[in-house]
């Protein structure tokens, strides 16, 4: 079977753009972001955006569409890049799927669940609540009405807990209700994995990839966002890792260093959950991107899918 597409998935800082670029050099490709922070205009910084050479390498694509107070879902995620795979296909292009937002790739790759769309005054409430409360006690209050979702959240997964109590306080049904059986991953959309296997010098890049961010401006990008009418605390944008630290230390609320240290030990964790996640998907062909050059990783990549005949 031909592929439509190929998804170059791994955890941060472990070389995924890099990987696209060098493939990008090589074959007629399209990148389709699969990143929940690129989405966001004014987030350049801090969620590593491509730079303006590397976008005008090739059509990037689901980069820069939607402001930091509106939403975007794994729905519509999908439905995007459902709709882009054609284009581009139609343009006699081959898709590059390329990004760490799991999510949307277990939402294209797998299907997903419909779910009744979002109440905003229902949101509302439970982001106030929260706010109010802490999302330790929000988990407490999921666990009393869907014990199956809370199991598998952690205590401070904000984005998911809000996202469990509005639809059991819409609908009165528990979200899990809505989880269809086990499905298999599309396989016309061949998925590879970066996985680094010396997770020591993946955590000293991304300590010092931050350390450039910050050198690079990115407390003042905040600081931008931070004084644009469209800036809700606890919105979806501004709870990106980074962001997230950098607005408690830009109203006070820690230290220089402590802002450091949080951020950091954030990504980590962040790159800690995208590695389990690429370990639970099935159909992932795996590399460890510290281990060999992206000019050779690009090449196998072109013989797993057949891309060059795309």
């Amino acid at each position: 079977m031909q592929p439509r597409a190929l998804m170059i998935l791994g955890p941060t800082a472990s070389g995924k753009t890099a990987l696209a670029l060098t493939l990008a050099r090589k074959l007629p490709v399209e990148i389709i972001s699969v990143d929940s922070a690129l989405i966001y205009r004014g987030m350049d910084i801090g969620s590593a955006k491509p730079t303006r050479e590397e976008l005008a390498l090739c059509p990037h694509h689901l980069i820069d569409i939607r402001e930091i107070d509106e939403s975007y879902s794994a729905a519509d995620f999908r439905t995007d890049a459902l709709r882009l795979i054609d284009e581009i296909h139609a343009r006699g292009r081959f898709p590059l799927i390329v990004g760490g937002t799991m999510l949307y790739a277990k939402a294209l790759r797998e299907g997903i669940d419909e779910l009744p769309s979002a109440d905003p005054g229902v949101r509302a409430t439970v982001l106030k609540e929260g706010k109010t409360f802490g999302w330790p006690a929000m988990h407490e209050k999921l666990a009393e009405v869907d014990p199956v979702t809370a199991a598998r959240l952690a205590v401070n997964d904000s984005q998911r807990i809000s996202r469990a109590l509005e639809i059991y306080r819409q609908t009165g049904r528990a979200i899990s209700d809505y989880q269809k059986g086990e499905a298999q991953p599309d396989p016309t959309i061949v998925t590879v994995g970066l996985v680094p296997g010396d997770r020591a010098h993946l955590h000293r890049v991304i300590g010092g990839r931050f350390d450039a961010m910050v050198a690079s401006g990115l407390l003042d990008e905040v600081e931008n966002l931070m004084k644009s009418p469209r800036f809700i605390r606890e919105s979806p944008a501004m709870r990106c890792v980074g962001y997230r630290q950098a607005v408690d230390y830009l109203l006070g609320e820690c230290t220089r260093e402590a802002f450091l240290d949080r951020a950091k030990a954030a990504t980590r964790q962040l790159a800690k959950r995208q590695m389990t996640w690429l370990r639970s998907m099935k159909a992932v062909t795996v590399f460890d991107p510290y281990a060999e050059e992206a000019g050779a990783l690009a090449g196998k990549l072109m013989q797993l899918t057949d891309a060059e005949r795309g």
